[in-house]
């Protein structure tokens, strides 16, 4: 695991940039903190910044060259079928100077050209230098597990791990204000955009080519999903084979020549992991997170009964509120594009215990979006179903809506759900599926945003935008439509995004089994009722593994976990909320949001009935912070 950046200049203006790389390879160090080197000529910069894990010699450092000296790599991430794939070119005469997957990646390119990204089993972002032919190519794993973000324009294509690296370049720092809107629905930005308008991420499966004087960006794998035709397995075969693939993917990824333990949250999803990996593994570590001022959302209970179980030498990290709060600038300084996912707190805290210990974990990531564990999957389920009782809670939908509604209470928290749920049932499948994807509704987005930036924005753009985003969506949708829309939006731009950041600003790599790229594939040729009835989500996750887990974890709730932020927006925070980061001078000095909004919200935050604005104004303060570091 690593950081990489560079450019390819396409002229002398181009060229000027390539004094930035040593700041810009500089800028990712907390990616990788045990080497860092530069190459450096005409028409290439690579830089790269190194986590030493498989074969941590000097023989693993990069830049890293073939022994011809032609062709040279920077690469972020792992190779699981490195051992493999390493027999088979020594048997076609290739040679090899360490011990790395990485020299197997570019010795494999240099055989196999792209073709050879259809071979790899593994998460990565890479980019590979031709010096004889001047070509340079750049390749995102299938997932998006890995980030790359890229700009382009007629002297220079840049490329990173993050985008503090690629403003190190001295880039054109124009706000996309298409982008803004959609993050303050959503609270991220899903690629291809970033908040700045000529810098994009490219897509999870696709490939930048540098050649012959042109550049192209193209796909090379998508997920395949024929949604009118699913498995001839029976049940209990499906259940065999998802046991088999499982296994095999926690099995690879357990291969590093350092210290290397899993998460454990008390949930079926890291508890399969953690006990498949234990298999494989006698001295398996373990480590959980525990909130001792939030025992609703504590789940150390039930990861001590699944490392008691299964064997584990586990550790618990008990957090207070206090404890939580005192990372949240530690955070916010690290996020260098507006990502206002609160679990990060909690992640980055685990992230950073867990690194005490050891250097590679796995975790459960990928599950949810796989198998149906959202709330919003059985919503949707209920809906699809119809009944008697979705009937009703859609016709009481003016009660739901005057009672109080808060995540912060249970009772407050259910009126919440109910209003959302009914709301939905009138909705089109795309537009409910995008509300319940968000925390604010076009309109509460665009009431946010000043006069100046609403005449920024393109609203063409944005539709366009938003209907790519949901083009997998037909209008009477199933479940797999859904989950297959997670795996394009939610997954690579919420989830992973978050546990990418925070374990590299860590710098731990956490390995996510569930998206092996074979069992990702499987998943989708599973009929719905296989993953979600009426009773249970991620049935055959639960069904296949229930054996080899405690059965307290099961009939439960999925619990997730709630960052306190409105206490602390009402105590630790509220110096700061109004008079640095949202006061009505800061805001209208900035002149991107609109005072007269922003001064209703800090109003509704402070009230007796706050309601869900706490996500909003976390939104509102990663912005606002990100922007005074980053983006003026």
């Amino acid at each position: 695991m690593c950081g990489i950046t560079g450019i390819y200049a396409f002229n002398m203006i181009g060229r000027v940039s390539m004094i930035n790389v040593a700041n810009a390879t500089a800028a990712l160090e907390k990616r990788g903190p045990d080497f860092q080197d530069i190459y450096n000529d005409n028409t290439v910069a690579l830089g790269h910044r190194r986590l030493s894990i498989i074969d941590p010699t000097p023989e693993g450092h990069q830049p890293m060259w073939d022994m011809g000296k032609r062709y040279g790599i920077v690469f972020n991430g792992e190779i699981y079928n490195y051992r493999e794939l390493k027999k088979e070119l020594l048997a076609q005469g290739m040679r090899f100077q360490s011990e790395t997957d990485t020299e197997v990646l570019l010795n494999l390119y240099i055989k196999e050209g792209k073709a050879c990204l259809n071979k790899l089993n593994g998460f990565f972002a890479f980019a590979i230098f031709d010096y004889q032919e001047k070509s340079l190519f750049i390749a995102r794993d299938r997932m998006g597990i890995k980030p790359l973000y890229y700009l382009l324009d007629d002297d220079r294509l840049l490329f990173a791990s993050e985008m503090k690296s690629i403003i190190e370049y001295g880039i054109d720092k124009e706000l996309d204000y298409n982008a803004l809107y959609t993050y303050l629905q959503l609270n991220y930005i899903p690629a291809h955009k970033t908040i700045f308008k000529h810098v994009k991420k490219l897509v999870p499966g696709n490939y930048i080519e540098v050649k012959n004087g042109e550049v192209k960006v193209e796909p090379y794998y998508t997920i395949p999903y024929n949604r009118s035709k699913t498995t001839d397995f029976n049940y209990e075969d499906q259940k065999k084979k998802l046991a088999e693939l499982l296994e095999s993917s926690v099995k690879k990824r357990l291969v590093a020549d350092v210290p290397l333990g899993s998460f454990l949250s008390g949930g079926v999803d890291s508890s399969v992991i953690a006990a498949l990996a234990k298999r494989h593994k006698d001295d398996l570590h373990t480590f959980s997170i525990g909130f001792k001022d939030e025992k609703f959302f504590d789940e150390t209970e039930y990861a001590r009964l699944v490392a008691k179980k299964i064997g584990t030498d586990h550790t618990v990290f008990s957090l207070t509120n206090d404890d939580l709060y005192k990372h949240v600038h530690s955070i916010l300084d690290y996020i260098d594009e507006p990502f206002a996912d609160s679990s990060a707190i909690a992640v980055y805290i685990l992230s950073q215990e867990t690194r005490k210990h050891a250097t590679v974990a796995l975790s459960g990531d990928g599950a949810d979006e796989l198998f149906a564990g959202y709330n919003k999957h059985a919503a949707f389920h209920r809906i699809l179903e119809g009944g008697g009782a979705a009937s009703m809670v859609g016709a009481l939908q003016p009660l739901w809506y005057l009672l109080p509604k808060s995540r912060n209470n249970r009772i407050a928290n259910k009126f919440r759900q109910l209003h959302r749920f009914s709301k939905g049932m009138k909705m089109t499948s795309k537009e409910r599926y995008w509300a319940w994807a968000g925390f604010v509704n076009e309109s509460n987005a665009l009431k946010l945003l000043s006069d100046g930036s609403k005449n920024k924005l393109d609203q063409q753009q944005y539709v366009d935008f938003k209907s790519h985003l949901l083009k997998h969506i037909p209008d009477k949708e199933t479940i797999n439509d859904l989950l297959y829309t997670d795996m394009q939006l939610v997954l690579p731009d919420d989830m992973l995004t978050k546990v990418d950041r925070m374990s590299m600003a860590n710098a731990l790599e956490v390995r996510v089994p569930f998206l092996d790229h074979a069992l990702v594939e499987f998943a989708f040729e599973l009929p719905v009722e296989s993953k979600i009835n009426g009773s249970i989500r991620k049935r055959i996750v639960q069904d296949t593994f229930r054996d080899i887990l405690p059965e307290e974890l099961y009939n439960r709730p999925k619990k997730g976990f709630e960052v306190p932020l409105l206490k602390w927006f009402k105590k630790e925070m509220q110096h700061t909320i109004k008079n640095d980061l949202l006061s009505d001078a800061f805001v209208k000095e900035q002149g991107i949001f609109d005072v007269r909004a922003t001064r209703q919200l800090k109003k509704k935050l402070f009230s007796s009935n706050p309601g869900d604005v706490h996500a909003r104004i976390w939104g509102l303060i990663v912005f606002q912070y990100w922007w005074k570091k980053y983006g003026r």
